[in-house]
């Protein structure tokens, strides 16, 4: 059974991936490794050594410590529950796009967005 750390490591990585519109192919190309291990590190199946996860960091552009945004001795990663939420917002493809589009639109445009979507979401 994978580590709850290993989990949210590869979830990170997915996260990250899928916000730039990366593959899992170009990914590991980019590092140099097959896609199928990404697939694993994705899924927590395999661990990521600590020169993998910096290349891998390069490669999305982000610091290692991205991968470990969220995790907390006390609760190992798991996030509070919200009624409102997926249970795995990070798994969420929909949620994904949705945040991949929104960050695709100018600024200004994208300032107005969000306070529209506030608005709407007091409303409900």
């Amino acid at each position: 059974m994978p580590h709850i750390v290993d989990t949210h490591v590869g979830k990170k990585i997915r996260q990250r991936r899928w916000l730039i519109g990366m593959t899992q192919q170009k990914l590991a190309e980019l590092v140099g490794i097959k896609f199928q291990q990404i697939q694993k590190y994705e899924t927590g199946a395999n661990r990521v050594s600590a020169s993998r996860l910096w290349d891998i960091s390069e490669a999305l552009g982000v610091p290692v410590s991205f991968f470990f945004d969220g995790v907390n001795a006390g609760d190992a990663g798991v996030a509070p529950k919200s009624d409102n939420l997926p249970e795995d917002l990070i798994a969420d493809k929909e949620a994904m796009d949705l945040v991949r589009s929104y960050y695709a639109i100018p600024e200004n445009q994208r300032r107005r967005l969000f306070e529209l979507a506030r608005v709407l979401s007091d409303v409900a």
